[in-house]
């Protein structure tokens, strides 16, 4: 999905991956990523943000929840994370690294609540009236007022299998009983998502579930409660910020664009660059196909064509045959033959925390001076220096 886009774009990281594989300082099945590019692209949405008075949380799941990599990216001026779920809420707090949000796409279970809001998330993300309940008790114990997000869904908006929850508009006159005798919350914004979706083609276009912000925050209005916070997420970069401010949204949550691959980066040459490509190997061939080694597919990523090195530095392009989602993939498999031991480039849209990969987080490589500063699992655990 963004080979030809990386080779154009960012060349310098094809190469410092495949010497990286070819001196056996990374194994297949390691995502590579560009630290100076990343940072590089954090600033220019930095300044776009400020341009137009846009708060920005990063999220880090898509390169697999690299502390490394969110230290830059804080150094940067984007200083707080989204954390997709909990597990990730650990790993920045591990590292002491700021939350911005937290409860988004997965909620805070009950017995992790004290430590989160010890820690001091500026937002939690609510779905529900006992979850409400359940954050006022705990910051009546620490003496806090935790502010939180509500979370709004109607049957026409767009939502991912696997990501249901939030509140139905018909259901926010209750909330609004409730929260109104709890002391120790404070209802600070709205939140759905996706927010936008590419179609394919040029433009990001706002989902249904903008108009069901809108009409929420409407509702508060009226019971007296005049929300300070949009939080307006997916596929934030610096093409959207103006979009987001169009909607009056106050919040976006750049993921993918910190990498350069949102949809839209595969169409256009926008300001993020490049920043990231997967590295395997060539296992074997069998009746006319090569097969190299797997672990970091992902189902929606894309994945269609490879750049094969062989010991001798000859490139040569391929593509990969379909791969089925019943299986899992120990191997994937190339159209061509090529030689046992080459090195497989790929660039593809990604989850990393759902893989089995190695992440090599790499500085210098724009200035010809690559060094591999770490190799971390895909939950942002070191593995070696």
């Amino acid at each position: 999905m963004f080979l030809e886009l990386t080779k154009r774009r960012n060349p310098k990281l094809i190469e410092a991956a495949s010497q990286l594989h070819k001196q056996g300082l990374i194994l297949p099945d390691t995502y590579v990523l560009d630290l100076d590019m990343i940072t590089h692209n954090a600033k220019v949405m930095k300044e776009k943000a400020d341009k137009y008075k846009l708060e920005l949380f990063y999220m880090t799941k898509q390169f697999g929840r690299n502390p490394l990599v969110s230290r830059k990216i804080v150094e940067a001026g984007i200083s707080h994370a989204v954390v997709v779920d909990f597990k990730e809420a650990l790993i920045m707090m591990e590292h002491n690294l700021p939350i911005g949000n937290v409860g988004h796409l997965v909620q805070v279970p009950k017995n992790m609540l004290e430590r989160i809001i010890a820690y001091g998330p500026k937002f939690i993300t609510v779905f529900s009236n006992e979850m409400l309940n359940n954050i006022n008790t705990v910051a009546q114990k620490l003496n806090k007022v935790q502010q939180v997000l509500i979370k709004v869904v109607e049957p026409t908006d767009e939502i991912y299998e696997g990501q249901f929850g939030g509140y139905h508009l018909e259901d926010l006159e209750e909330l609004i009983a409730i929260a109104k005798k709890l002391d120790n919350i404070k209802i600070a914004g709205i939140t759905s998502f996706p927010c936008f979706l590419f179609d394919g083609e040029k433009e990001l276009k706002p989902t249904n579930n903008v108009k069901t912000i809108n009409t929420a925050r409407n509702i508060f209005k009226k019971h007296g409660i005049e929300v300070q916070e949009l939080n307006i997420p997916s596929a934030t970069c610096c093409t959207t910020i103006p979009l987001i401010k169009g909607i009056q949204g106050t919040q976006g949550e750049p993921g993918h664009a910190l990498t350069g691959t949102t949809p839209l980066h595969a169409k256009l040459d926008l300001e993020e660059l490049p920043s990231m490509v997967y590295v395997s190997e060539i296992s074997h061939s069998l009746d006319g196909h090569s097969y190299f080694y797997g672990g970091g597919y992902y189902r929606r990523g894309h994945l269609e064509n490879i750049l094969v090195i062989d010991k001798d530095e000859n490139y040569s392009k391929d593509t990969v045959a379909p791969f089925g989602n019943e299986s899992i993939d120990y191997y994937l498999e190339s159209n061509k033959v090529h030689p046992v031991g080459s090195t497989v480039i790929a660039a593809f849209r990604t989850q990393v925390f759902v893989t089995r990969s190695d992440v090599a987080v790499v500085s210098g490589i724009s200035s010809g001076t690559p060094k591999l500063e770490g190799i971390y699992n895909s939950l942002g655990n070191l593995i070696r220096r």
